[in-house]
């Protein structure tokens, strides 16, 4: 029984000291022990999806060979009227952040974070010229850590296009 109560006793402050390192140094630091939270840009058009279930992409099939969750609607407005709109969608989300835009390229990539523990997702963001002033896009969305994400970046990028549509007028 004395050994059992030592046990506990030692597990205990373990787990004292252990959420007391995470409260101070803040998820982001935890995570930053298992990579950089920026997993860094992708090429749409030669991108290859994770085997593991934790990643998502909206693409129009005539850019990604990937097998995409959503295709993207075509859009009435060029392409900075898209990346306009998405600056809306964006400032609506929780705990995002941006961390990469190429101007040149009509590229964006961001990292937002779960809401209780801060685990890391990075999205990426292309806007794409169609003729006649309209455009679309295509998004991939992809965990830092996990087998799974329980389909966290399907989801965003689901309701990411939801909030676009209600802020950019789509052709069809």
């Amino acid at each position: 029984m004395k050994v059992m109560l030592t046990i506990f006793a030692v597990a205990a402050v373990v787990a004292v000291i252990a959420v007391s390192v995470i409260l101070m140094g803040g998820p982001e630091w935890v995570w930053s022990f298992f990579g950089p939270s920026d997993l860094g840009p992708v090429a749409f058009e030669t991108l290859e999806r994770r085997a593991t279930p934790n990643d998502a992409l909206v693409c129009p099939p005539h850019l990604c060979k990937a097998r995409s969750d959503f295709v993207p609607p075509l859009f009435a407005v060029d392409a900075n009227g898209l990346r306009a709109g998405m600056a809306k969608v964006i400032a609506s989300e929780p705990r995002i952040a941006l961390v990469h835009t190429n101007d040149a390229a009509l590229t964006e990539r961001y990292v937002q974070r779960s809401a209780l523990l801060g685990f890391p997702d990075t999205v990426v963001v292309r806007y794409i010229e169609q003729p006649e002033g309209r455009s679309t896009l295509a998004m991939y969305s992809r965990s830092q850590l996990g087998r799974s994400d329980l389909g966290v970046n399907k989801a965003r990028l689901e309701r990411w296009l939801g909030k676009l549509r209600q802020v950019v007028p789509v052709v069809q």
